[in-house]
């Protein structure tokens, strides 16, 4: 009987664990269900031999029933498991195996002793049961409590952060509506001397004198005019700005006339630059004024963080865009190939430290002297290269120089394909 009772043990045992169910986040029981497995097989093998021993013991001496207390133990050892039927199927098989030292022949009238003094053993082993279940199923619960604790806990910091995040955004979206109020104020003070430089322009280009070089230079002045009054349009309302309007060009239309607008400061500073821009290139989405603004700001900042004698290399080029890239391009647009351009802006200026880098696209952060710039270009280019379905990225290291590089959608067409051939 006691063999069977400890099987009973064993099988009960194994059923119960594998036929608990997981509960992610309670207790680290549950988290490791295979070890623990196994730890509850050794207590109940341990619980068994000692179980076994005692029996045998009983057997031997069954005059002696201070041995009898020793079932105490196995009744310890299956506690740690903490399962109730478990226990009670130990407790009984306890119990009945310290009565069963009574079949045992005992002197004549020592059976009314036997009996009292085996139901004590009997009543102590119920009483070391209740007492262990009732500790193990506290300890259960004050585990329960503390991994509850800490997922609220976990959920709180989440909480947290993401009201940090949201009073941030608040105050980025506050001054931007700062800076919307204050270019709305100043528009039309602005606007009446670009229209006065405006006329005085186009009256030098009607000037008899005027030599081709002249009117070159005065068609790129009236033509960066008329962009001043754009992006002023655009500034009205920082939070709301002009939509892009974009449309399948040229790689090259899109990026020399920023290159050719810059190509003076870059001379004076005697910082070389270099363009490589291949012919058989696939067109670019593109908003043609957007994108030159965008490249006028990265070209600014080149020319402000790179010293003399220094150099900025452009390098444009066209690969396989990752799904992620084709994801973000087909909100866009639907008629792009399986291709993105890469504009690549590369000097050999200061560079900025970690910290800085993940802060250049934060709204009005700027590395620059005050006077010297707003802490919004970074930010709006970004904004208006994922407005065209591409990204934005800018990597640097101190003393080395930075790297920015703007990714839009491609498009590969006949006229490139033949281009290719030829």
């Amino acid at each position: 009987m006691a063999f069977l009772s400890i099987r009973q043990l064993w099988h009960n045992t194994h059923f119960l664990q594998l036929s608990k169910k997981p509960n992610h986040g309670s207790s680290a029981i549950n988290r490791s269900p295979i070890p623990m497995l196994k730890q509850n097989r050794i207590v109940l093998a341990i619980a068994g031999t000692v179980f076994l021993a005692i029996v045998v013991l009983e057997m031997v001496a069954p005059a002696n029933v201070v041995g009898a207390y020793g079932f105490v133990l196995p009744i310890l050892l299956v506690a740690t498991v903490r399962s109730r039927s478990l226990m009670f199927v130990t407790v009984v098989a306890c119990i009945v195996a310290t009565y069963m030292g009574l079949l045992q022949p005992t002197k004549p009238g020592r059976l009314q002793s036997a009996v009292i003094n085996r139901s004590v053993v009997a009543g102590v082993l119920l009483v070391v049961a209740y007492i262990g279940m009732t500790w193990e199923e506290r300890k259960t619960r004050e585990a329960a409590a503390r991994a509850a604790l800490a997922r609220e806990t976990e959920n709180l910091l989440k909480a947290n952060t993401q009201l940090v995040d949201a009073k941030d955004q608040l105050n980025r979206s506050e001054r931007l509506a700062a800076v919307g109020q204050l270019v709305a104020s100043v528009a039309h003070e602005v606007g009446t001397p670009l229209h006065s430089i405006a006329w005085h322009v186009q009256a030098l280009a009607e000037e008899p004198g005027v030599t081709p070089e002249m009117k070159k230079r005065v068609t790129v002045i009236d033509e960066q005019l008329t962009r001043v009054v754009r992006i002023i349009q655009d500034l009205l309302s920082s939070t709301r700005q002009r939509q892009p309007e974009p449309a399948w060009l040229p790689a090259d239309k899109v990026i020399s006339p920023a290159v050719v607008l810059m190509e003076p400061a870059f001379h004076a500073k005697e910082i070389t630059t270099t363009v490589e821009i291949p012919g058989d290139l696939p067109l670019v989405w593109a908003d043609a004024e957007k994108i030159h603004q965008v490249m006028v700001n990265v070209f600014a900042n080149a020319l402000s963080a790179t010293p003399a004698h220094g150099a900025v290399n452009v390098l444009v080029r066209a690969r396989t865009a990752s799904p992620e890239e084709l994801d973000r391009g087909r909100r866009v647009t639907d008629s792009l190939s399986p291709l993105v351009l890469t504009i690549e802006v590369r000097d050999t200026g200061s560079g900025m430290p970690e910290s800085d880098v993940q802060k250049a696209f934060e709204p009005f952060f700027t590395t620059k002297a005050v006077g010297k710039g707003t802490g919004l270009g970074l930010f709006l280019s970004r904004e208006t290269v994922l407005a065209h379905g591409g990204s934005l990225v800018l990597e640097s290291e101190t003393g080395r120089g930075t790297t920015v590089t703007i990714t839009l959608p491609g498009l590969k067409t006949e006229s490139t394909d033949m281009t290719e051939k030829a």
